[in-house]
């Protein structure tokens, strides 16, 4: 039996959907087990590229099952585009799967996400504004409207007829903005639940039932570590749990049963939004980090504030998530800097602390401690194996691997799926 979880060790957009799609290859069944919308992973294969905001990258392995987990948010219009857009581009997608337990993100969600931005001013968190956020706070609320709701017209009409009062006084009296009936939401998803109700499933049981017969299960994350609603730099933070726990709480998988976490990192630091940010470089080494990795989000399409790698966030990460191994990406990005810098600690009011303090006023005031390393003046790009590479990028990649106590196994040089460095074990020893 194999399960293995792929989650992100920064701030999001490290590059999981690559290694998703690479893992796929060799998986029964993808599940993506939390987030919504509010997620991209891009994917190139070959001359195509595939952006994903939803459905996992596992879609483009043929045979291969992808399931929308319980734990996810779902925007039924998001989602039939997304089903629509690959169908046109000869993409199968009668493997995608959708738990009916998975909660809806309703038009009105989104709605309450631009308003509730729009009011918070200067204090502004930079959310997609995609509805995650309500979407989530009406679950917890326990008002929220689940796939099983969706596809079941009179369940839909009574769900909504107890969250629309409460959702209406606070659209019509507080943002001053349009509200919702009944039968504006049905009519306005009508044509989605045509095409989703085919795709729904009872997600925990095709979890359970596949590690039960032993299938090899990828459990793919979205967003990054330090963006978890309860682990990452709290508000600037996602609605959801990114981390590999996660698999549990939204699958329905048991804790020991998950084999594996392979972490995402980043060979450099990105953030999209607002938050503290120690490490990032506000130089020409940041913008020209920022064109190299065409850093510009996948969903929003906003440029991405990018700064050097941060081992004190990834070790970090390594220890919240358990991760067994790590997979470096956009190494190729570091091509011909001459002076390549790592965070290998912060100065905290006089101390020295090599982790990222759980307070984010206290990581605010986070001053970096960097270590410097000889850059490589050629390009990675055709790199294939580990003695592909120059002596110089295996000096960073050591000593990465030993500031975050992980081992790397494996190494991206490129976007395309072949512009990958495995390192065997025997290498990693």
């Amino acid at each position: 039996m194999s399960t293995t979880a792929i989650v992100g060790t920064q701030w999001g957009d490290e590059g999981k959907g690559r290694f998703c799609d690479l893992l796929a290859e060799e998986s029964d069944l993808v599940v993506r087990f939390q987030g919504g919308n509010n997620a991209g992973h891009t994917v190139v294969v070959g001359d195509e590229v595939f952006k994903f905001h939803l459905i996992p990258s596992g879609i483009l392995r043929p045979g291969t099952t992808c399931l929308l987990a319980d734990g996810t948010v779902i925007d039924p219009r998001v989602l039939c585009s997304e089903v629509e857009e690959l169908e046109a581009r000869g993409i199968d997608t009668a493997g995608l799967k959708v738990s009916g337990s998975a909660h809806v993100i309703m038009p009105y969600h989104t709605v309450m996400d631009r308003m509730e931005e729009r009011a918070k001013g200067e204090y502004a968190i930079g959310t997609t504004t995609r509805g995650i956020g309500p979407a989530y706070a009406d679950k917890a609320a326990r008002i929220g409207i689940r796939v099983w709701d969706l596809i079941d017209r009179d369940r839909l009409a009574r769900q909504l007829a107890l969250a629309l009062p409460r959702v209406n006084v606070l659209l019509e009296h507080l943002y001053e903005t349009e509200t919702f009936t009944v039968d504006d939401i049905i009519g306005q998803l009508e044509p989605c639940v045509k095409i989703i109700k085919p795709m729904v499933a009872d997600g925990r049981a095709l979890v359970m039932d596949a590690v039960a017969n032993d299938a090899e299960v990828l459990f793919e994350g979205a967003q990054g570590t330090f963006i978890d609603l309860d682990h990452g730099t709290y508000p600037f933070v996602t609605s959801s749990h990114p981390i590999a726990g996660a698999a549990t709480l939204g699958t329905g998988l048991g804790p020991l049963d998950l084999d594996a976490v392979l972490g995402i990192a980043k060979a450099y630091t990105t953030r999209v939004g607002a938050g503290p940010f120690p490490s990032e470089a506000f130089d020409e080494d940041g913008d020209r980090m920022r064109e190299a990795g065409a850093e510009f989000g996948t969903t929003t399409g906003r440029p991405r504030r990018c700064g050097w790698f941060d081992s004190c966030m990834v070790r970090t990460a390594v220890r919240i998530n358990s991760a067994s191994s790590l997979a470096l990406t956009k190494l190729d990005v570091l091509d011909g800097i001459e002076t390549i810098r790592v965070v290998t600690a912060y100065e905290l009011d006089g101390e020295l602390i090599d982790y990222v303090p759980s307070d984010p006023e206290a990581f605010a005031r986070c001053v970096p401690v960097y270590e410097d390393f000889p850059g490589w003046m050629e390009p990675l790009e055709e790199a294939r194996e580990l003695d592909d590479l120059p002596e110089e990028a295996l000096n960073y990649i050591e000593a990465v691997s030993t500031l975050v106590e992980a081992p790397i196994s494996a190494i991206s040089v490129g976007p395309e799926r072949e512009q990958t460095v495995w390192v065997e074990e025997s290498d990693e020893e």
